[in-house]
């Protein structure tokens, strides 16, 4: 198939979506598929430009068999409504124009998490009369709403609108989790449109290793219990509770290890030097290819979420990076679909959000008792086949190939 991929978020972005992109579209390109992205100039989510980028009107390049096609964008850091909305404009109005560059494609994928990415994917589909997929990472725009970020007044109706015209207008609609597909049906979504494909973890990447003795020496780690946060600090995640539960714990050798840069962390970084933390540390973003070393210094994976009940429909990526690792889980959040995987995986331990003393007490509990850890651990890794990226790849291009009506 000749596949069009919208997606305003790719490599060498550290973000969930660059990943899963570049990840599904490079083994898609290696079986014989011939494979567009239509993303920006990488920036994400700093607001600045990477090293030896420019944000100009048409960029291309091939990385990894993939035809990449970068078009120009508003920048701007990933904060505040009003500048990521212009962002996103941006990026749906230039990747609508640059589509026709193109060779017309059998099918048309675009992801979220914002809508305007599958604005642009739905608008060039009914153009050029291809079938357009709309891959539902997160459900906008109730996911901004539970941040704080937007009010539940007249733009925010306006945005579920455009969200079900938008699936209305796309020959089907894949989702992460059953709660968005339950949700979708519930708004009258046909049954028959909504594809669920879970994600996954690249099992060639992450997997068990020694700790990498040089990024233990930089950050002192040794003879420490690492509890590791990898990934996006953003609004969605509630991470003063981590900073609260730390204060419970820095008599221990608990410490709390933050890699990675969102919205939250120069707030969460004020609070710890407010209270003279010293059992919490932050590192700076990391390429995807490093992330298995910092993962290795982990002797448990936290994964956290906001105490709302939009985020019962969530499952964080952590999770299945986390299993690829061998690492027993620490979730934190409200009762639902990610922490239902956790449970039924036996793979970790589930904790309710809004509860520091809970959370110190359940991170105690684990560094005191290096058996349970490994078992935990072993539980986590055993999950983890069930939860890779070659799957969710290949019930993605599925998806695809019934769209297009072609074998795929």
């Amino acid at each position: 198939m000749r596949i069009l991929f919208f997606s305003d978020h790719f490599r060498p972005e550290p973000s969930a979506p660059a990943a899963h992109v570049h990840e599904r579209a490079k083994l898609w390109a290696s079986w014989g598929h011939e494979v567009t992205v239509l993303t920006s100039a990488p920036n994400f989510p700093e607001g600045k430009l990477y090293p030896g980028y420019r944000n100009r009107w048409r960029g291309v390049e091939t990385m990894d068999g993939i035809r990449v096609v970068r078009v120009k964008t508003f920048i701007a850091r990933n904060e505040g409504f009003v500048l990521r909305i212009l962002d996103y404009l941006s990026y749906c109005i230039c990747a609508s124009l640059m589509a026709w560059f193109e060779a017309r494609p059998d099918v048309i994928i675009s992801t979220s998490p914002h809508l305007f990415v599958a604005v642009a994917g739905v608008v060039h589909g009914r153009l050029r009369r291809v079938p357009h997929v709309m891959e539902v990472r997160d459900l906008w725009p109730a996911t901004i709403a539970a941040t704080g970020s937007l009010r539940k007044g007249r733009v925010y109706r306006r945005l579920e609108d455009l969200e079900l015209w938008l699936y209305q207008n796309s020959a089907q609609v894949i989702v992460l989790t059953r709660s968005f597909e339950r949700d979708l049906i519930r708004r009258r979504v046909p049954a028959g449109k909504v594809k669920v494909v879970v994600n996954g973890a690249n099992l060639e990447l992450f997997s068990p290793r020694p700790r990498d003795p040089e990024v233990e020496q930089a950050y002192q780690l040794a003879n420490r219990f690492v509890v590791g946060y990898l990934g996006t600090l953003g609004l969605s995640h509630g991470l003063d509770n981590i900073i609260q539960a730390a204060e419970f714990l820095r008599e221990t050798s608990v410490v709390f290890y933050f890699v990675g840069v969102g919205a939250d962390k120069a707030h969460l970084e004020a609070l710890v030097a407010e209270r003279g933390l010293r059992n919490v540390i932050f590192a700076p973003r990391q390429l995807k290819e490093e992330m298995p070393r910092y993962w290795s210094l982990c002797d448990a994976s936290l994964v956290h979420l906001k105490d709302d009940e939009v985020f019962q429909s969530v499952i964080p990526s952590k999770i299945f990076e986390s299993m690829a690792m061998g690492l027993p889980i620490i979730f934190v959040g409200p009762s639902g679909e990610g922490s239902d995987i956790v449970t039924e995986a036996g793979a970790g331990i589930v904790v309710a959000p809004g509860r520091p003393a809970a959370l110190a007490e359940a991170v105690l509990a684990l560094a005191r008792d290096p058996e349970r850890c490994r078992a935990l651990g072993g539980r986590s890794l055993a999950a983890a086949p069930r939860w890779s990226r070659d799957r969710q790849a290949r019930d993605t291009l599925a998806v695809l190939a019934q769209a297009a009506g072609i074998d795929g």
